[in-house]
């Protein structure tokens, strides 16, 4: 369906907007989807980045800077995240013993088998969502998302 269709305009955008609206409305539409995935599970998308971001750091602790500059979504709130994984026992905060000032965070054991159960129903989803589209349009559609994101 045309993205003027979805918005209801009968105006013919200009292509440069046309393709922004189209844009934002697609990162919504995903990320709607993605949360009906995740909420069965209790977990945001933000939460499952962070939890990713540390299952890749295999073993090694990361502080909060380093989980930030990996993540998806550079709004959230990386303490925040944080807290509400540990609470959930998901993963470990703990004080560096050579800087006291230094915080290291880890996935604990029960991180890595939620994740572990859970990466397989995100797998289904993203390929559910671009079964569609071939490889050769796969690699052709980021090869575009890549250069929108190089021009600025």
């Amino acid at each position: 369906m045309k993205i003027e269709n979805i918005i209801k305009t009968e105006v013919e955008l200009p292509l440069s907007r046309k393709v922004i609206v189209n844009l934002l409305y697609t990162e919504h539409w995903i990320m709607d989807k993605i949360n009906l995935e995740l909420k069965a599970h209790d977990i945001s998308l933000q939460q499952f980045n962070v939890l990713r971001i540390l299952n890749g750091q295999k073993g090694k602790p990361a502080n909060l800077s380093t989980i930030q500059e990996r993540m998806v979504s550079k709004m959230s709130n990386t303490t925040r995240l944080v807290d509400k994984l540990i609470t959930k026992t998901y993963v470990e905060r703990t004080t560096c013993p050579s800087n006291r000032r230094k915080v290291e965070i880890t996935i604990t054991k029960n991180g890595k088998e939620f994740l572990n159960k859970i990466s397989p129903i995100m797998d289904a989803f993203e390929n559910r969502t671009t079964a569609h589209l071939s490889e050769k349009e796969l690699l052709h559609l980021n090869e575009l998302l890549n250069k929108i994101r190089t021009t600025n």
